[in-house]
């Protein structure tokens, strides 16, 4: 029963109540799992550029000297919280000295964090005495409160690109300052200009400009480049409606729940960006200047096999629109299709001319993208699959867990024996062979979003989560997985992988 109230609500946030009701079906009905060929390896999908290094390189250097817009986009939006997660139970605990593993490593190593002169002069201010002397009294939980208390430096309600991560001689950078950098060692043109787009939530937005006014003139003149550094926030109308154990609408006081719909809500905000290629990497998975030059080479060498890829693709569509091709040249695309896309339809072969013609123009004609893949090392995270499609074809597909049915023990082999697994280091091409933008909606796979159980003041819920940014919102993409070192992937989960050798730069 929809409500006044919930009209008005729905109005505010930018949802029909066709939406609400699709919404509310989809806990009603669940969402199928997909159907799998193999995982994905380098024998079977991923693409290994030994030995073709500088071919790519070349071609990404050539394709910064054109006249294209280049945007680096960083989902930048997440809470810190987790990363606290240990922390904010310590300070829970009913002991009062380090005692879990994870404890006592955080306090040996202490004074190897960024922030830990702010922590000092933080502690002074608050407990009016400095780290030193709160250790020698056993005090722990006091420092602990100062990091992350809202009293303190409030670390643990900051985004993670506000923190202070990485040490260098005289000063600290934050997440945000080190992804400036990166966007001038890979994204910056001939004509000198940096494009960065940052996605921020509301309430952090001013702290995000803040830090971009307060460094980006020293940045530009250390470089000698010119930084567009812009922000968008994730749109309520992408928020997805909360559901009880009956799958009716959860209500607080009366009220609809609504909650984020996960990061496949940004691909609105992608979709907004004016931009030829997008470089998309996570906040946190970011390093000092000492081990940026790996990381940079193989962001380059991923640029360059999209974009020599992307030229193959418009040179061939050219072709077809000419409709002055010959057959031998259909089965040359066909074979690009199968072997360089790995995009597999056993039914081609039944098909005449004419039916093939648009076949591969329905397939070549929409975004691309190369994804990063490393070895896996017992990482979270999805992985590379090639996948079953709506339509029938097998095409690359990055998939989390939740998508695949571990009661299937094919099924669970495959994901459980998968060699690789998905950094989230990506290089997009979001225009067309015309020139125009596509509209990446139309690209999306609605049937693969997966529902959470959460918990509000006590209840439990039911949370939808929208089709993934790299999952299901780029599921009809043309799909290159490309093999990357696992030097290119430092993500901080929690807050001791500062301490991890790739964040220290000493």
């Amino acid at each position: 029963m929809i409500t006044e109230q919930d009209k008005a609500l729905l109005a505010k946030k930018g949802i029909t109540e066709d939406e609400l009701q699709k919404q509310l079906d989809c806990f009603r009905k669940g969402f199928p799992y997909l159907e799998l060929a193999s995982a994905a390896s380098t024998q079977k999908g991923i693409l290994v550029v030994d030995g073709k290094e500088q071919v790519y390189l070349d071609a990404w250097n050539n394709y910064l000297s054109s006249n294209k817009k280049i945007v680096k986009f960083v989902p930048a939006s997440g809470a810190a919280s987790r990363m606290f997660k240990d922390l904010f139970e310590f300070l829970d605990a009913p002991y009062d000295i380090p005692t879990t593993p994870f404890e006592d490593k955080f306090f040996d190593e202490l004074s190897q964090f960024a922030f830990y002169e702010d922590l000092d002069e933080a502690c002074l201010k608050h407990s009016h005495k400095n780290i030193e002397h709160l250790l020698k009294e056993g005090k722990y939980k006091s420092i602990v409160g100062n990091l992350i208390e809202p009293y303190g430096l409030k670390y643990g309600d900051l985004p993670k690109g506000l923190l202070k991560f990485h040490r260098y001689d005289g000063f600290s950078r934050t997440p945000v300052e080190e992804h400036l950098k990166e966007g001038y060692l890979y994204a910056c043109n001939s004509k000198g200009e940096v494009n960065v787009h940052f996605t921020v939530s509301p309430e952090h937005r001013k702290e995000f400009q803040k830090l971009i006014n307060d460094k980006i003139p020293s940045v530009e003149a250390e470089l000698k480049v010119a930084y567009d550094v812009t922000f968008s926030e994730q749109k309520s109308s992408t928020d997805t409606v909360a559901a009880d154990s009956n799958n009716e609408p959860f209500r607080e006081n009366g009220e609809l729940l609504f909650r984020p719909g996960g990061h496949g809500a940004l691909i609105e905000n992608l979709n907004d960006l004016n931009a030829d290629i997008v470089f998309i990497k996570n906040i946190d998975n970011t390093v000092p200047d000492k081990f940026k030059e790996t990381e940079t080479k193989y962001k380059k060498i991923l640029a360059g096999v999209l974009v020599s890829t992307q030229k193959k693709i418009f040179e061939y569509l050219k072709l077809l629109d000419s409709g002055r091709y010959t057959h031998d040249e259909l089965l040359e695309i066909l074979h690009f299709l199968q072997n360089v896309l790995n995009i597999k339809n056993p039914e081609t072969k039944l098909l005449e001319d004419a039916e093939l013609v648009l076949y591969l123009k329905r397939k070549l004609d929409r975004p691309s993208r190369v994804c990063g893949m490393v070895k896996n090392v017992g990482e979270p995270g999805g992985g590379p699959f090639l996948a079953e499609n709506s339509d029938g074809t097998i095409s690359p597909q990055i998939l989390e867990s939740s998508q695949i049915d571990m009661d299937d023990p094919t099924k669970k082999r495959m994901f459980s024996e998968g060699t690789h697994f998905n950094p989230v280091d990506l290089v997009c091409g979001i225009k067309d062979y015309r020139g125009r933008t596509f509209n990446l909606k139309d690209f999306v796979d609605e049937n693969t979003g997966f529902i959470s159980i959460k918990s509000k003041n006590g209840k439990k819920l039911k949370a939808l989560e929208l089709p993934g940014l790299w999952n299901g919102a780029m599921s009809d993409w043309n799909t290159i997985f490309v093999e990357v070192p696992i030097e290119t992937f430092n993500p901080v989960k929690t807050i001791n992988d500062l301490l991890r050798k790739h964040h220290l730069n000493v």
